[in-house]
């Protein structure tokens, strides 16, 4: 029973480092293809209705270099007074070139907001924005505590589902299996009488067949003595 329960272990931890390395790599890989520590973000206020919704998911690429970013553009980037905020705004006009600096605004503001909106710069940069995504972002919602938990405990109750049925298979086709000793169903095949006594009898026999009769050898001397 211990050694079940060790090999199930095993086998629900060796699932949970497949599923960790798989969702490692792919997060690695979507870093490498749009350019940012982080390429997903969520809206998380009103300030560009109607064109972003709260709950939208923004794909953000950071491939796009600050020098190429124009006025129109829909940006991400950190908040200039104190980076303590991500914001995602339009780009309204160019302030500077040298270095370049820029001015954004929210499409449902009535206007820029100083410290918030500008002045943007290359250090404050994050990326633009490529592809939205519309309300997928209420996902996030549910993955707040106490869901995220529960999430956490359904997924290993299914691995765990998972390996017992797999124990259980195994031991069904273990007891099925025709070359096991222990399996009470296997017939005895029937009792074979030895082949070399078999052909030693039968010699045995032949010898005593060919063997001559005393009343045979009598007469057989008798027509000797004649002669």
């Amino acid at each position: 029973m211990k050694l079940n329960q060790k090999s199930m272990s095993k086998g629900i931890f060796k699932d949970i480092i497949i599923v960790a390395i798989g969702v490692i790599v792919i997060w690695i890989g979507l870093q490498v293809a749009f350019g940012t520590q982080n390429p997903f973000y969520v809206v998380a206020s009103g300030s560009m209705i109607p064109v972003l919704q709260v709950y939208d998911v923004l794909i953000v690429q950071g491939h796009v270099p600050f020098e190429d970013v124009k006025v129109g553009d829909i940006i991400v980037f950190n908040r200039p007074s104190g980076h303590d905020r991500v914001i995602v705004h339009r780009v309204a006009s160019i302030i500077d070139d040298e270095p370049k600096t820029i001015r954004t605004k929210g499409d449902a503001n009535p206007a820029s907001i100083p410290g918030t909106d500008f002045p943007i710069t290359k250090e404050e940069y994050i990326g633009k924005v490529a592809y939205v995504i519309p309300q997928v972002g209420y996902v996030t919602q549910l993955l707040k505590p106490p869901v995220n938990y529960v999430i956490i405990v359904i997924v290993i109750g299914i691995m765990i589902v998972k390996q017992m049925s797999k124990k259980k298979n195994e031991k069904e086709l273990s007891l099925q299996d025709p070359f096991n000793q222990n399996d009470s169903h296997v017939e005895l095949p029937p009792y074979i009488p030895e082949l070399g006594k078999l052909k030693k009898d039968k010699e045995y026999s032949k010898h005593e067949e060919s063997k001559p009769s005393e009343a045979e050898e009598s007469k057989k001397d008798s027509e000797n003595d004649q002669k």
